[in-house]
């Protein structure tokens, strides 16, 4: 046998291709990947034949040994194995009437074995948590997205520019074959769905962050905004897709995430540390007493309002919202505008738990000064060593996205502490030295723990750094000045 034919038998049995289409399908296979076929040595799985006949198109001189060429023919392969849009949704919707469980798990299955959700990239992940007061935070650094291959950056400058797809979260993707500078997606498909009579598509993100971390996306493509009708499109959502929480990203620069040019929600089957903070306080909205309410027991600042019907929980979420949008407390460097241009939004997260719908507002405030030119309410100088960049959804509820760069620059860190010889960036060399004083008894044995440890601290700093409202006897009067302002009492 052959792993062309090995990779055929593969496909019959996992899709609705049948015996009499083997001749036709190793033809197809053999256009795609070269005549010169390589002998199959042992049973592999799908995905190891895939990367096998990849190899052997790039022998046969049908692809070059690029990432982007690698990439594009790999998802043509797992396509024969991806039934066609409509009978995806076909599949997903008639199961989803008896069992919505199912069906969203038979459709994680398919993401999962045609390879959209890249599972052993996504291994390489380095995750970890760490205790703290506000729980044990999640750390990963994030390893799984692939460098840009240099021989694809060369050959991307000589090419024509292209705006199809306009962007990667665009319908258009489905399908979409993929060139140099845009990632292959023949094997892409997406769940319809409607939301208040406009049409959305559900996906798995191919590197996920979190438990069946999704993507729920406008068909459209439209700029991010947080609207009234944003916290009713999510608590929609989580009536769709039982056990899933579904949240927004933050719709201004500096404070939302790394797409504001398409409007889209993430969701997906985890409980991150800020869904089990408790609240520090309660109170009751004036016109809203069947909505409970408090502020969360969380390094950024939150309002949780839990109910068991949604309308006043929307009605109350666009009041809170519309508040916030104008509202100053320049005693607290908190500034709604600068001349017209506004700086508050909200991050909206929601979730259902038994009857009991909940909303988390997390507020946000994007403005900069002399003192704090990437953000006042953004990573400060003295942990951007760590992290640097926008403290986006994921991040707010307390799972830290680390760059690459950190998991061979901690291992120099550790040589520090150890006094061994080192290539330590300067810009950690402060930190080290505030680690060697705080763990004069550091030995191999430990330090690595201790490095750890000490990144997971460096996040919560991030966290309170992004939070309006801090947690000491100043922040918190201020948040009780804003929940006046938004007509609540204290029980």
């Amino acid at each position: 046998m052959t792993v062309v034919q090995d990779f055929v038998t593969e496909i019959i049995k996992r899709s609705q291709y049948q015996e009499m289409d083997r001749v036709y399908l190793v033809n197809r296979l053999f256009h795609l990947v070269g005549e010169t076929s390589l002998e199959s040595t042992s049973e592999k799985r799908l995905l190891e034949l895939k990367e096998v006949l990849v190899d052997q198109a790039i022998q046969n001189g049908k692809i070059e040994d690029s990432g982007a060429e690698k990439e594009m023919l790999g998802a043509e392969l797992m396509n024969f194995i991806t039934p066609i849009p409509s009978q995806v949704n076909q599949n997903f919707w008639s199961t989803y009437q008896s069992s919505p469980e199912q069906a969203i798990l038979d459709f994680y299955q398919l993401s999962q074995d045609n390879d959209v959700i890249k599972q052993e990239a996504i291994a390489k992940n380095i995750a970890y948590k760490v205790p703290t007061d506000f729980g044990d935070l999640e750390i990963t650094i994030n390893l799984s997205k692939p460098e840009k291959d240099p021989k694809d950056i060369a050959k991307a400058k000589t090419m024509t520019s292209s705006s199809y797809p306009t962007c990667l979260l665009c319908v258009e993707n489905e399908g979409y074959q993929g060139r140099i500078d845009h990632p292959a997606r023949a094997n892409h498909r997406l769940i319809r769905l409607d939301l208040n009579g406009e049409e959305w598509g559900f996906q798995y993100s191919p590197y996920a962050y979190f438990t069946e971390h999704s993507i729920v996306l406008d068909t459209r493509h439209r700029p991010m905004v947080i609207t009234p009708e944003t916290f009713s499109q999510l608590l929609d959502l989580v009536d769709i897709f039982p056990g899933y929480f579904v949240g927004s990203n933050a719709d201004l620069p500096i404070v939302g995430g790394s797409i504001l040019s398409h409007n889209h929600y993430q969701a997906g089957r985890h409980v991150f540390p800020m869904e089990k903070a408790e609240l520090l306080q309660e109170f009751v909205f004036e016109g809203y007493s069947e909505v409970r309410a408090g502020i969360l027991n969380w390094p950024m600042s939150v309002i949780r309002l839990q109910a068991s019907d949604k309308r006043p929980l929307c009605q109350l979420a666009e009041k809170v919202m519309a508040v916030w949008k104008d509202y100053s407390d320049l005693s607290l460097d908190i500034l709604a505008y600068t001349g017209d241009q506004p700086h508050h939004t909200i991050t909206p997260i929601a979730r259902k738990k038994g009857n009991l719908y909940e909303l988390d507002l997390v507020l946000r405030d994007n403005h900069t000064s002399e003192a704090y030119p990437d953000g006042v309410f953004h990573p400060h100088q003295d942990v951007q060593h760590i992290k640097k960049e926008n403290i986006g959804l994921i991040e707010v509820m307390g799972l830290a996205i680390l760059p690459p760069r950190l998991k061979d620059e901690m291992l120099e860190v550790e040589k520090y502490l150890l006094d061994e010889y080192n290539t330590i960036k300067d810009y950690h060399k402060d930190w080290a030295e505030s680690l060697k004083a705080k763990y004069p008894t550091c030995d191999a044995a430990t330090v690595s723990a201790i490095v750890k440890q000490e990144i997971g601290y460096r996040f919560l700093r991030v966290l309170e750094d992004a939070g309006v409202y801090k947690m000491d006897a100043e922040g918190q009067a201020g948040v009780i000045r804003l929940l006046k302002q938004m007509g609540a009492t204290m029980p």
